[in-house]
């Protein structure tokens, strides 16, 4: 006689940068979240704080959480940062331990 299949479980536990519902998250979303974008970004002048501090001049693309969100940090304006695309997918990387060189040949 065959074995039953294993039996997994029926809800895997979420990654933490999936909650159980939107209402879990702490972020402001619509018109509000809108102005609030707006605020934080005009607080730059709409620059990219990372490329200002190399000496570059670049517009800002992306409101960035200095202590991401999934990672228990509070949406307010001090844990924000104003980004380009390019500093921000650099950020992200570093943040989320996915900077890592390739492994060398030996």
């Amino acid at each position: 006689m065959a074995k039953a299949p294993p039996v997994f479980m029926k809800r895997p536990e979420r990654k933490a940068w999936r909650p159980e519902s939107k209402r879990d998250t702490n972020r402001i979303r619509g018109s509000m979240g809108q102005k609030l974008r707006k605020r934080r970004m005009e607080r730059t002048n709409w620059l990219c704080e990372d490329c200002s501090a190399k000496g570059l001049v670049r517009a800002a693309d992306v409101v960035d959480h200095i202590k991401p969100l999934a990672l228990g940090g509070e949406d307010v304006d001090s844990n924000t940062r104003n980004l380009c695309n390019d500093c921000h997918k650099v950020r992200t990387k570093e943040q989320f331990g996915r900077n890592t060189p390739p492994p060398t040949k030996s």
